[in-house]
């Protein structure tokens, strides 16, 4: 029976390489260089410093620029709130979102079985697995998981026949 995969990776030497990017933008631009600026990585989450607000919202735009060049979505980043950080400066992390949240996972499935596709959608973990007879119905499923508008960006791979 063909079948293929939902899952959500995001590739992170791709966001080293959009680290890198920022980082030089920051040395290079006027309105940032000289300032307490910084964007570091560790594992799944981002962290920025910066002077103000309006720096901070610059390093957004850039980190979000970048993502775009490197064909990252900008989904895959969960923005928390900024706290201050020491003296007047402001700290703030994006968690990097890897795998199908439970809750996603589900609604999918729910969705998928609504539709009345012959197909069945098996949670895996942090993917999703979606069996049926006919390659068409696994297009039409695709499809329509694209449609649905989901806060995280999601590939399609395994394709088995």
């Amino acid at each position: 029976m063909p079948s293929f995969d939902v899952v959500s990776k995001t590739d992170l030497m791709e966001i080293d390489n959009v680290i890198n990017q920022v980082q030089r933008s920051i040395k290079q631009r006027f309105d940032l260089a000289g300032t307490k600026c910084d964007v570091q990585r560790t594992d799944n989450t981002l962290t920025i410093t910066a002077d103000d607000n309006m720096k901070l919202s610059q390093l957004h735009a850039l980190i979000k620029e970048n993502c775009v060049k490197r064909k990252i979505d900008s989904k895959a980043l969960d923005f928390a709130q900024p706290q201050t950080a020491s003296g007047d400066s402001l700290r703030q992390s994006l968690t990097i979102k890897q795998g199908i949240d439970k809750e996603v996972a589900k609604n999918i499935t729910k969705s998928v079985k609504g539709t009345k596709l012959k197909v069945q959608v098996a949670i895996q973990g942090e993917e999703l697995r979606v069996t049926g007879k006919k390659r068409d119905d696994l297009q039409e499923a695709i499809e329509f998981i694209k449609k649905m508008n989901l806060d995280q960006p999601l590939q399609y791979v395994n394709f088995r026949d």
